[in-house]
């Protein structure tokens, strides 16, 4: 009887090639209520300007918190130990001015917002970034001693990845690059925030490491080993499968699911070749900068071009603290910091729009917060400041020419109409035809939306 048993509970069970058909939807967040949810979204939110109009998303993460003041929102009639020795220029925007070490971008102000209202209360580096990058409070505010867990909510990528249609050629929904950041000054090390969380592993971003601009560059596993060709890849994947067939019902099936999106990536040309910054006209390269972030901006018009719905671009490992300028604030802005940010960010711009892709494109820049408006005498540096800094968006329909909100008379406080982190994420899924109040199940089963923040609809034309 018991054999008997377990045949009848085998010959219930369906096969797992019929059952991953079945799941498919589901798994590439296609599910039925996941499609009545995005209906109703679009029916309530559709009129909403913006709404949709980005088929992807390009972030650049200034990590360590760029000093808002001499960046986007100089001050230059405050006082010399507020405003500092940066000069404020004319930008192609009348009556809008920023930093002279931006000089590409201030010929870019026609495509751009300039948020200078961003606001939150906490000053560690580790937590921050887990708000920004979810859209959530970190399960510890205020900290930079927790490191990632199972427990951080998800990544802005891997709920893009559960709740959008795949893009085409087995590419991944969300790229990360160059790294995970991560601080040696913090006890907590690598910043929450930055993977699937409780979604799993399954929506971690993928992650690209290393310098594109190095001879060497390759992207670890979206290349054929040597000596295996794509016929040689097939055949041992034909072998999985029938192994697979074998153990139907085991525990691993979920980790297999992977693996086949894996070999997917892998045998798909198109998802190869959308890594291959190599191709690219060396002319063209030598815009964006032949240095670490201006070769990643590039790789990144690239995957919005190839379809990748959202791409994470972290200020490199640098060695040097990041945009972390506690100390020789000016001398570091000058001469390391803005020069790459400013040519990358610009030529990124001039090329989206060169290609049609601008339109169809957001592009977040940010950090996750500003610097202390009064310079410390001892050595030049400013410390952080959480209370105003600023963001810079374009492309999807967001507002050329536009500065929204406004800074107190020193750079210290919101004068008006104040940005948290999450109302950004929010604007992200807003550009993205994701609404922001979709509500997603955790492992306990409890309906969670996916972030707390409200879309900035006054950033859209």
């Amino acid at each position: 009887m018991q054999v008997a048993g377990c045949v009848e509970f085998r010959r219930r069970v369906p096969h797992r090639r019929a059952a991953l058909q079945a799941g498919a939807l589901a798994l590439a967040g296609l599910g039925l209520p996941t499609l009545l949810r995005a209906e109703a979204a679009r029916a309530r939110r559709g009129s909403s300007p913006g709404f949709g109009q980005a088929r992807s998303c390009i972030v650049i993460f200034q990590w360590g918190g760029p000093s808002h003041l001499d960046t986007w929102d100089p001050k230059p009639e405050a006082p010399d130990s507020i405003r500092g020795p940066f000069a404020a220029i004319e930008t192609a925007t009348p009556g809008v001015r920023i930093s002279e070490h931006f000089p590409h971008l201030a010929r870019q102000t026609q495509r751009l917002t300039i948020v200078r209202s961003m606001t939150h209360d906490d000053p560690a580096h580790l937590s921050t970034v887990h708000r920004f990058q979810t859209g959530h409070l970190a399960p510890r505010p205020k900290s930079d001693a927790i490191g990632p867990s199972p427990s951080d909510w998800p990544h802005l990528g891997s709920f893009v990845g559960k709740l959008l249609p795949p893009p085409p050629h087995a590419l991944p929904a969300a790229v990360t690059m160059p790294w995970l950041v991560s601080h040696p000054a913090a006890p907590g090390g690598r910043a929450p925030g930055q993977h699937g969380g409780w979604l799993g592993k399954a929506y971690d971003p993928f992650l690209v490491t290393g310098d594109p601009n190095a001879p060497s560059f390759r992207v670890g596993g979206m290349n054929l080993p040597e000596g295996i060709n794509d016929l040689r890849l097939l055949s041992r994947r034909r072998l999985l499968t029938g192994l697979d067939a074998w153990s139907a019902g085991s525990p691993s099936d979920s980790w297999d699911d992977y693996q086949h999106q894996a070999f997917d990536a892998v045998i798909s040309a198109e998802a190869r070749g959308a890594f291959a910054i190599e191709r690219e006209d060396p002319r063209l390269r030598d815009r964006y900068g032949r240095h670490i972030h201006g070769q990643c901006l590039l790789l990144a018009r690239r995957l919005v071009e190839a379809g990748v719905r959202l791409v994470t671009v972290n200020w490199h490992d640098d060695g040097m603290n990041f945009w972390d300028t506690h100390g020789d604030n000016f001398n570091q802005l000058k001469n390391r910091l803005m020069p790459p940010a400013d040519r990358g960010f610009a030529a990124l711009l001039d090329d989206l729009d060169a290609r049609g892709l601008l339109d169809e494109t957001l592009v977040v820049w940010v950090g996750e917060f500003g610097r202390n408006p009064k310079i410390t005498a001892g050595n030049a540096g400013r410390e952080h400041w959480p209370r105003c800094y600023s963001a810079a968006l374009a492309g999807a329909g967001i507002r050329g020419g536009y500065v929204h909100g406004a800074s107190d008379r020193i750079g210290a406080y919101p004068a008006r109409d104040p940005v948290q982190p999450e109302d950004l994420a929010a604007t992200i899924y807003h550009a993205l035809g994701i609404d922001p109040e979709t509500e997603v199940r955790d492992p306990l089963d409890r309906p969670l939306r996916i972030t707390e923040g409200l879309p900035i609809v006054d950033l859209f034309a």
